[in-house]
């Protein structure tokens, strides 16, 4: 086993290795060897050319980064170089210093190259092109990258709030899911960071300017000193040597700093988008119009009398040939895209300017229906704006949330958009496409609610409550405590809307499940009970008859939180009917204890409202006569039944108890059906669904001859 252990440790170290954990530090150690020890020239040399090497790899990526966050290393990449070439500078500092009385080489080919050839032997030539170098470097590059930089991370954090809006406001309306928000929060932190990182690493490129300019100034002063007093050099000799060898040094050094800050101005200025640095130049500033009128003016100055005629003509030539280059490939495009068109039997137009005029329709042109959505007019708008203050969206999540808590399956997203049909203040609740409720709040008073009981009146609009009908006055903020200290219950205008939106999704819960959500109910079962999943669908039933028997529960208020009761007490009913509403009874009973706790808690006694036994008889027959579908109840008699309903159900409002009526299974379902669209909210039960360990109290007995 230790053996096992130590091989395992070997090949994990050695997986760090591979993949690159240790070349920081190793560079690290480098750059302090660097500064430390003497190096030989021929090491100068190779470290010289990396540098070169590695700023010329820094700028390529950085031009064909699509978006910043591509190169979101930059800042630390920047740093390390710029600590690698300043110790490249202390080091062949050293040697210049050390041996720069031989002159030529001394201090490795590399800067003899640039010290002779890149400016011709001259030092004075060299000293004037490398404080140009550092003044472009220093006053242009670095000056306007850094203050980019600066601006950019300060409205890139002022914008955060409005972009973690726009994510929660599209992750709100099902534009996106969870971990899409996620991934887009993660982008908006990074580049907050990035630009932060960018403003400081900045300052490191500014610096490294000044001490070239230091190093240079001290490199001479010291070269002159040495070689004059300790290897007797004349001054002409001394000045030759040595201010060759350090404007050699500082053009290498000088030439990849110059790179790097290129790279980060590069950086600072690309905007996010799904193109490269050059094709977006060519798209964007390859305008035929732009190019003709360039050509035509670089033509005309070339043949003012005096002028080279030579370089402007040809110029004008190349920006013509582009132009004309540039109008035939655009031409061909619209011509393939025409007999593509041709040969699918559509009518295509010509106009090259109509993005979707090469375009075939398919179906993605046909626009999906939202499950759940909500249209708000302009004024509402701000309810959505959490920088503005607005709760609605979070009012939403929290009805999303607590809906899919109580009903046992996760309910759509609510796809919000903004409707200018309607007016200011209103909005509208849609299911399928279709209104199922709208209603006009004002965001800017509060809605005093009348429960039932007040001690007094308020002023302001007289509304009716969207969510349950009771009497309500929109009043001003600063009534709110008046109000409160009278008995109204007073909420937002966000509260309302969330609260109305509750109130319509859980009562068409039914028609929020599908049959994608009932697969997603068998997957999370299957994780527990993968064998009752795989015994009940499909040997025995259907998913389409399954989702009635669930339709019917919800429709009927009762949650699918135990779905693995549903399922197994469905495991036994389906080989006796493969009838839903059968089907829907039999699992009731399996619920019943869960039933009877949404009605009524965890209280031990059940009061109940019961039937006239002569009526119960009555149906009783019929049922089994005619069955549910032909049962029909005599008008008057259902209109004395509805009324005592009514009235029994009141007094069990005022009481502050739940209205159950109790009746006889057979009957269940057509009495369910005929209380669901009334006033007062009754549950239905059958003598089947009262659990033993339930006392049932009889309040009320309706439908009999005196009401």
């Amino acid at each position: 086993m230790l053996a096992n252990l130590n091989k395992q440790a070997l090949m994990a170290q050695s997986r760090t290795i591979l993949n690159g954990n240790l070349g920081v530090p190793v560079l690290l150690l480098v750059i302090m060897a660097m500064v430390t020890l003497p190096i030989p020239a021929f090491l100068l040399d190779v470290s010289f050319t990396f540098n070169i090497a590695l700023s010329i790899v820094v700028l390529l990526v950085s031009i064909y980064s699509m978006r910043p966050l591509d190169f979101a290393v930059f800042p630390s990449i920047l740093l390390v170089a710029t600590l690698m070439r300043l110790a490249l500078n202390v080091a062949s500092t050293r040697v210049v210093l050390l041996y720069g009385h031989e002159g030529g080489d001394a201090a490795g080919k590399v800067i003899e190259a640039f010290g002779s050839v890149v400016i011709g032997g001259n030092y004075v030539v060299g000293l004037v092109v490398f404080l140009i170098l550092v003044i472009i470097n220093f006053v242009v590059v670095t000056k306007g990258a850094g203050r980019i930089s600066e601006v950019s991370a300060r409205f890139t954090l002022d914008a955060m709030p409005g972009k973690q809006m726009a994510i929660d406001a599209d992750l709100n309306a099902g534009l996106i899911n969870q971990d899409e928000a996620r991934e887009r929060r993660a982008d908006v932190t990074q580049e907050a960071d990035f630009y932060g990182s960018m403003d400081g690493a900045s300052k490191f490129v500014r610096g490294d300017a000044v001490a070239g300019i230091l190093i240079l100034v001290i490199n001479i002063i010291g070269g002159l000193a040495i070689g004059m007093a300790q290897h007797d050099l004349d001054f002409s000799t001394a000045a030759e040597f040595y201010s060759l060898l350090t404007i050699g040094d500082g053009l290498v050094a000088q030439i990849p700093s110059l790179l790097l800050s290129t790279a980060a101005a590069i950086m600072v200025t690309r905007q996010n988008s799904s193109h490269e640095l050059g094709s977006q130049i060519l798209s964007q500033i390859g305008s035929p119009k732009a190019l003709t009128v360039t050509a035509v003016i670089l033509f005309i100055m070339g043949i003012v009398p005096g002028m080279p005629h030579v370089a402007f003509l040809s110029l004008a030539a190349a920006v013509a040939g582009a132009v004309w280059f540039i109008q035939s490939k655009a031409k061909a495009e619209v011509e393939k895209a025409t007999e593509a068109g041709a040969e699918s039997g559509l009518d295509l137009p010509m106009a090259a300017d109509d993005p979707d005029s090469n375009r075939e329709l398919d179906w993605d042109d046909v626009m999906p229906v939202d499950m759940v959505g909500l249209e708000v007019g302009y004024r509402l708008i701000p309810m959505v704006d959490k920088l503005q203050g607005g709760q609605l969206l979070s009012r939403i999540k929290g009805v999303r949330k607590k809906l899919s808590q109580e009903l046992g399956f996760l309910v759509p997203s609510v796809h919000i958009r903004d409707n200018l049909d309607l007016l200011p203040g209103s909005y509208r609740i849609t299911m399928m496409g279709v209104v199922v409720g709208e209603a006009e709040v004002y965001p800017d008073r509060e809605l005093a609610i009348n429960p039932g009981q007040v001690f007094g009146s308020l002023q302001g609009i007289e509304v009716k409550d969207p969510a349950f009908g009771l009497d309500a006055v929109w009043v001003e903020a600063s009534e709110k405590e008046r109000a409160q200290s009278l008995g109204y219950t007073v909420v937002d205008a966000s509260t309302v809307v969330a609260t109305h939106l509750n109130q319509l999704l859980h009562n068409n819960a039914k028609d929020l499940l599908g049959h994608e959500e009932v697969q997603q109910l068998l997957d999370m079962l299957a994780k527990s009970s993968p064998k009752l999943v795989e015994e009940l669908v499909p040997n025995k039933i259907s998913i389409s008859n399954l989702l009635k028997v669930l339709q019917n529960l919800l429709m009927e208020q009762v949650p699918l939180k135990d779905f693995r009761t549903v399922a197994e007490s469905l495991t036994d009913a389906v080989t006796r009917t493969q009838d839903s509403m059968m089907l829907t009874a039999m699992v009731r009973i399996a619920l019943a204890r869960l039933i009877v706790q949404t009605v009524n808690g965890a209280e031990v006694e059940l009061p109940v409202i019961t039937l006239d036994p002569q009526l119960e008889q009555l149906l009783l027959g019929s049922v089994q006569q005619g069955g549910d579908e032909n049962l029909a109840i005599e008008p008057g008699m259902a209109e004395r039944l509805q009324m005592s309903l009514v009235g029994a159900a009141q007094q069990q409002e005022m009481a502050g108890k739940p209205a159950v009526l109790l009746v006889a299974a057979p009957v269940r379902p057509l009495l369910a059906k005929f209380v669901r669209y009334g006033e007062q909210q009754i549950h239905v039960l059958s003598y089947q669904e009262i659990p033993e360990n339930k006392k049932v109290t009889i309040v009320a007995t309706v439908g009999g001859q005196n009401g």
